[in-house]
């Protein structure tokens, strides 16, 4: 999970081309023509962050995706619970059958029944696992889902890069697009299971963009 993570990191450094640079400074926020109707406002900035996490469990489609998950881990556990109580059952009933069993004879049930729980133990195991991976797929088919919006929000900046919050030392709060993402995402996306039912995105009309700024401002 955790490389996944790092790996979805480095893919957030999206280094699209935007068209243009703005050299508005970061923070002179400002509505942008699509953004109005989920009350976003678009950072000015050559240079945006996004808390990949967070845009993710935040958004509709992470607690939806999350839902899912922790239905499908409870109801393993339960079917875990009942597993365990039919096992216990069928051990002491092996148990009391030792006495007058031949000794032969027990040992080949007592394997049969060692076997049986491994068995079991091992597909159950495999059904945690898929959960497991499914939680880290969805991960990656957010980022599929959320790449058209972010390349909106970047051509509404005039920004040339999207980078990940947590691998950036210090950074403004001004150039953090992890709010402006998540509504845009909800509105564009939605939930898990809608992503291949909403409409594409419309891209916002890029503001009108001043001379390139010097090299010497963020």
């Amino acid at each position: 999970m955790r490389l996944l993570r790092s790996g979805l990191a480095c893919l957030f450094a999206l280094g699209l081309s935007a068209g243009g640079v703005c050299a508005q400074e970061a923070g002179q926020g400002a509505p942008v023509a699509g953004m109005q109707a989920t009350g976003v406002q678009v950072p000015q900035s050559r240079i945006l962050v996004i808390d990949f996490e967070r845009a993710y469990a935040e958004s509709a489609f992470g607690r939806g995706m999350a839902e899912e998950i922790r239905r499908e881990s409870a109801a393993i556990a339960a079917e875990n619970r009942r597993i365990e109580a039919e096992l216990v059952e069928e051990e002491k009933r092996l148990t009391a059958q030792r006495a007058a069993t031949p000794p032969r004879e027990f040992r080949k049930l007592a394997e049969a029944f060692d076997e049986k729980v491994q068995r079991l133990r091992a597909e159950q195991d495999i059904k945690t696992e898929a959960v497991g991976r499914r939680g880290d797929q969805s991960r990656i088919d957010f980022l599929a889902a959320a790449r058209p919006v972010l390349e909106g929000l970047m051509r509404a900046a005039g920004a040339t890069v999207v980078l990940e919050r947590r691998s950036v030392l210090v950074v403004m709060d001004a150039i953090d697009i992890t709010d402006a993402a998540i509504a845009r995402i909800d509105a564009q996306v939605g939930a898990a299971g809608d992503a291949g039912t909403t409409a594409p995105e419309t891209p916002a009309d890029p503001a009108p963009q001043p001379p390139l700024a010097p090299a010497s401002q963020p």
